[in-house]
């Protein structure tokens, strides 16, 4: 439209100048450059009509980008939806096993209470027996001494009725035996499921229960065949993989002294791995208090932290390294192993690292006696006010040297983000892991 409105123009005025009466030469050069060239026009024309093409691409990619952003809205409230589902059902389940339970207990007392009314028919109809037998010694001394003379009709008659009766008793008590025995096997098939109800319930009491603290899911492989559950847990990742399993997923484990717990484990080409850290897009909060990175926080499919608890379970049984892979915002890749010693909740989780290995110029040699700290509990560091200079819990030397529970920031202040200090200035990362890998032989720090 502006194009057809300068040319109009331009024509207009060429126009105007032939209809007008003629003029000096002098007044015609000084007309003409009145009027802009037309070549000049005509290049101003085109930028515009570049301006727009440009102006209709911006709005057709912004129409776009919102679209892809209405689509991952779409996506995350589906994906919230069947978690909301998921969790519906699992305490719906809990609620029939609770009912389940009660039920069981109360069928369990009911045939307590049969048992010990037939163990008690069963002493009466004993007691009766001894006394058929004793009577049936009398006749027979009776008998005996009457050997020499001929038993009377009414003396065969008493003799047959008394056999007749002990055999009817002992068919009785033969009876009363098998079913004594048969409500003794039903009442332990009932106490070995009333008691895989309870452990099964107790695990997923356990398991709901960490699913609202750190967003818990996945699956627990190790119920036994009648239902109830194996006691006989792996103790780590490690074990795990020994035990058959070949994919990485979430397990339940027991380490040595400790409770039962889901892990995330990683089975790849390069080892066996327990992941106790995760960070990638800044979705989950890790400016957590102590009793949160005590006991974990955060969501396995996402950002998580294990929990000091947890990882000192699985750290105190040695045999492993600690693996810290970083990325920053480059999209360039970090690996460094170390052997570690982790020390109880008693020292506030002190941590002894030395390098094993690294494929990253930033890797620190030697870290040994840090505390772990947060911002609302601090005991023995450099810097009281580390946690809450710098935002998450973590084993803070001299603030500022490292911290992966920082936020997920690239702009700065950098020192409130996840950085990573080598010794020539502080990097930032975008995400980052920390394992622990399962070695086969042990490893002296």
């Amino acid at each position: 439209m502006l194009l057809l409105l300068l040319s109009f123009l331009l024509v207009s005025s060429q126009s105007h100048s032939f209809l007008t009466e003629p003029t000096s030469p002098e007044h015609q050069t000084e007309t003409r450059l009145n009027f802009a060239a037309l070549d000049e026009v005509r290049l101003l024309a085109t930028g515009l009509l570049q301006l727009g093409h440009s102006l209709r691409d911006f709005v057709q990619n912004t129409k776009n980008q919102i679209n892809n952003i209405f689509q991952k809205l779409n996506i995350f409230d589906k994906s919230f939806y069947q978690l909301s589902v998921l969790t519906s059902e699992i305490k719906e389940e809990e609620e029939e096993l609770k009912k389940t339970t009660v039920i069981l207990k109360a069928n369990n007392e009911e045939i307590k209470g049969l048992s010990l009314e037939i163990n008690s028919k069963v002493e009466d109809i004993i007691k009766e027996r001894n006394h058929l037998r004793r009577q049936v010694g009398g006749l027979e001394e009776k008998l005996s001494g009457l050997s020499q003379s001929l038993l009377s009709a009414e003396q065969v008659a008493e003799i047959s009725t008394l056999k007749e009766i002990i055999q009817t008793q002992e068919k009785s008590i033969t009876d009363l035996l098998k079913a004594v025995n048969e409500q003794s096997e039903q009442l332990n098939n009932q106490r070995t499921k009333i008691k895989g109800l309870e452990n099964k319930l107790s695990i997923q009491e356990t398991a709901e229960k960490n699913r609202q603290t750190n967003s818990l899911s996945g699956y627990l492989p190790y119920f036994t065949s009648d239902g109830s559950f194996s006691s006989n847990l792996p103790k780590d990742c490690g074990e795990v993989f020994s035990r058959g399993q070949k994919f990485s997923s979430l397990y339940a484990i027991k380490p040595y002294e400790s409770e039962t717990f889901l892990v995330n484990c990683e089975f790849t080409e390069e080892g066996v791995f327990t992941v106790i850290q995760r960070r990638h897009d800044g979705s989950v909060d890790f400016d957590q208090s102590w009793e949160k990175y005590e006991d974990g926080f955060g969501d396995f499919s996402s950002e998580f932290w294990l929990g000091l608890k947890k990882i000192y379970a699985i750290a105190r049984q040695g045999h492993s390294l600690l693996h810290v892979q970083i990325e920053d915002w480059r999209k360039e890749k970090h690996f460094m192993a170390y052997q570690y010693i982790l020390e109880d909740a008693a020292s506030n989780y002190t941590i002894h690292l030395k390098l094993q290995s690294a494929e990253s110029s930033s890797a620190v040699d030697e870290l040994t006696g840090f505390r772990f700290s947060t911002k609302d509990h601090n005991d023995g560091n450099h810097d009281p006010n580390c946690a809450q200079d710098y935002t998450g819990g973590w084993w803070f030397s001299i603030c500022g040297d490292i911290n992966l529970n920082g936020k997920c920031i690239q702009s700065r202040p950098r020192k409130k983000g996840t950085h990573w200090k080598p010794g020539r200035g502080t990097t930032s990362f975008k995400a980052s892991k920390i394992s622990i890998s399962h070695l086969t032989k042990p490893q002296t720090p």
